[in-house]
Parts: C-alpha cells; sequence; structure tokens
C-alpha cells in the first residue's frame, strides 16, 4: 500500500499548466495510443515467434521458448538493445536486423502521435483565445476588467507571452 502512495504526487497536475496539458493530450488520443501499442504487441508476439524458431536449436538457453525469446524482441522493438541476448546466427542476424527496422517504427509512432496532438492541442487553445479577444475588441476597446480576463484565460490555456502577442498581432493586421 505504501507503494500506491506515490499516486499522490498526481495531485501536483493541479499546480502546473503543463502537466495538465500533457494529462489532457495522452486522455485524447488514448484510442491513437492503444493502436500503436497493439501494434508493439503483434510486433513482439511476430519478432519473438520468429527469433524462437531461427535460434532456439543454437541458443536453447536464451531462446529456447516464445516467452525467452520475448525479452530480446522487446529490448530490440523498443530501441532499448541492452546486449545481454543476441541472435550469433546469420538468420538470426538477418532477422533481427529487419526486427531493429521494426523497431523504429514502433518508437516513431507514439512520438509523432504526441507531437501532433500537442501541436493540435496549443492551435485548439491558440484559436479559443484568439475568439476571446475578437469578442472583446467588438467595440475596439479592451478595458482592465477584460485585460484580466484575458490574462486569466491565457493562464488556463496555458500560452505564453509570446503566443499572446503572435495571437494579437495576427488580429491586428488582420483588421488592417
Amino acid at each position: 500500500m505504501r507503494a500506491l502512495r506515490i499516486v499522490r504526487l498526481l495531485k501536483f497536475s493541479r499546480y502546473s499548466g503543463s502537466i495538465n496539458s500533457l494529462i489532457s493530450v495522452l486522455w485524447d488520443q488514448r484510442r491513437s495510443f492503444g493502436a500503436a501499442f497493439f501494434l508493439l504487441f503483434i510486433a513482439l508476439i511476430i519478432v519473438s515467434s520468429g527469433m524462437y524458431l531461427v535460434e532456439k536449436d543454437v541458443q536453447p538457453e536464451k531462446f529456447g521458448s516464445i516467452p525467452q525469446s520475448m525479452w530480446w524482441a522487446l529490448v530490440t522493438l523498443t530501441t532499448v538493445g541492452y546486449g545481454d541476448v543476441y541472435p550469433i546466427t546469420n538468420l538470426g542476424k538477418f532477422f533481427g536486423s529487419i526486427s531493429i527496422i521494426l523497431g523504429i517504427g514502433t518508437v516513431a509512432l507514439p512520438a509523432g502521435i504526441m507531437a501532433s496532438a500537442f501541436t493540435e492541442f496549443t492551435r485548439r487553445n491558440q484559436k479559443k483565445y484568439e475568439d476571446k479577444l475578437k469578442f472583446m475588441l467588438k467595440d475596439d476597446v479592451i478595458d482592465k476588467e477584460e485585460r484580466e480576463e484575458l490574462r486569466l484565460l491565457s493562464e488556463k490555456l496555458n500560452l505564453s507571452d509570446k503566443d499572446i502577442g503572435a495571437i494579437e498581432d495576427d488580429y491586428k493586421a488582420e483588421k488592417k
């Protein structure tokens, strides 16, 4: 039960907009990550089965069963490469090379999903701020209360001063 106390660290997320953004993006992309991890699991099964078939007779202590081969496959597909287990036959090395190339994709896919999701998340937040700014500028004046509301909104949306300046500059240029 003491180990579960670490979950309390998640309470810090309420104090950090960046952590909230990360959690929001992860939650929004849970299906995409699920699909990516499912593909990793399928690749893990195929690669460990293939390496078992190729190396089982030469290295029965390391590749004696498919579950034993899964350690090598997981380390290879995630591009960690500890080097404690490795193929020694030519066919095993060839199959290992293909597995390494496949592993690059298994790492790149979630990274691409995450990068794309953060870009979209930031774009949506900037659009929310821009829409609020346009609404407040209908009378061509932003008073103190509206400026404070925009400041609070920018904090909530985790926008930097640079982002806000760019949005406001774009709006001014659009108005001209």
